[in-house]
């Protein structure tokens, strides 16, 4: 539910900037309002887990984005571009609440099983995402506004946050540690560890990767391909199929190739697909680029939540300092991009995120595991 609320979103910005009149660098102003709320309750996230637990975090968080996302579409239908923004704000809040939180209940999900699942967990947000975008183009092919697309989601959030979190590991198991110590949930000592700020850097790099095709890849599509906007909404939905595949499958590859093989082998698919994509001169080509971006683009965010979890006794914290780094990129930085579009146009723009694909390619061995592979 969670990347379907956020695909609802993404695969229908230029919806959004027509509606509002906006330029590309002022939709990615926009787009920052949802970054800085989130970067302002990321690093709060591992904290608030470990005093209330998984499921409270999560069903708070829901109901802010189900509300949130009431406001955007009100503001929608009003034009203003003051509500909208203030809106995103909190939806940015919840949505960042929401991940962190999930992802530190499939951290220990994880190691009670004891092999690699947290692609899989993934693969449940890309394919919400996924389902997202399809019904984003059908709406938009049909003439159906993203308000009142907005709302109805609204209402499905929150009979979802009064239902699923009832299914979550007690909050008094979801802390535990297994040696029995105490879990730590003090986020400056996570921040001054070497290895989970290194992991931290390239999950930076590979969120960009994913954060660039979630925001813009449906309107650099319309820009430089001349495609309507329903076709982008599908190549958007081609990009996110492709990141849901290879999560579902991809944690057989990390468990028989290593965490870190597999992440380097993934910033080189990300490279190459981001580069077809782009010099492309064909919906076809585009479409075969856009779908080895997200293939690409699948498991490094995953990879860096396993990662940080390494050591259960403090993933709360590591997890929330990882989190927070890599929503810098996947939040921010296509707000950025956006800028540098109105200078290039942002179908060139994208080709900037080469440069931190390429770090998180050099630096992968960070995340190399505490403990052996299974």
């Amino acid at each position: 539910m969670n990347g379907l609320v956020f695909a609802s979103w993404a695969a229908r910005i230029p919806a959004v900037m027509e509606a509002l009149s906006l330029g590309s660098g002022q939709m990615g102003t926009l787009l920052l309002c949802t970054a800085v709320g989130s970067l302002v309750a990321l690093p709060s996230a591992g904290w608030v887990v470990g005093r209330i637990g998984t499921a409270h975090t999560i069903r708070s968080a829901g109901m802010l984005v189900a509300v949130a996302g009431t406001a955007v579409a009100f503001s929608l239908m009003a034009g203003t571009v003051a509500g909208t923004a203030l809106a995103l704000f909190f939806f940015g809040v919840g949505i960042g609440l929401w991940d962190v939180s999930q992802n530190i209940e499939g951290a220990h999900v994880e190691h009670r099983l004891g092999r690699t699942i947290m692609p899989q967990f993934h693969a449940a947000f890309s394919g919400g995402a996924f389902v997202g975008a399809l019904i984003g183009a059908w709406l938009s092919e049909i003439g159906v506004g993203l308000p009142e697309h907005l709302l109805v989601i609204a209402g499905v959030v929150v009979v979802l946050m009064l239902i699923a979190p009832r299914y979550f590991m007690p909050h008094e198991s979801a802390t535990a540690v297994p040696d029995g110590g105490a879990p730590s949930v003090n986020g400056p000592s996570a921040w001054r560890d070497s290895r989970t700020l290194l992991i931290g850097v390239v999950v930076l790099g590979a969120t960009l990767t994913e954060g660039a095709g979630n925001d813009w890849i449906a309107k650099a599509t319309v820009d430089g391909l001349d495609a309507s906007e329903s076709t982008g909404a599908l190549l958007f939905a081609l990009f996110v199929a492709a990141m849901t595949l290879m999560r579902f499958f991809g944690g057989r590859a990390i468990d028989r190739f290593g965490r870190v093989a597999v992440l380097r082998a993934s910033m080189a698919a990300a490279a190459v697909g981001l580069a077809l994509f782009v010099f492309a001169g064909s919906l076809i080509l585009a479409g075969a680029g856009a779908a080895l971006w997200g293939i690409g683009a699948a498991l490094a965010f995953p990879m860096g939540m396993s990662a940080a979890a390494d050591d259960p006794k403090h993933a709360a914290a590591r997890v929330s300092v990882v989190s927070t780094i890599g929503y810098i990129a996947f939040l921010a930085g296509p707000p950025l991009l956006g800028y540098l579009g109105d200078h290039t146009g942002i179908h060139m723009a994208l080709l900037a995120i080469g440069v931190p694909i390429l770090i998180a390619l050099w630096l992968a061995g960070a995340a190399k595991p505490l403990v052996k592979e299974n």
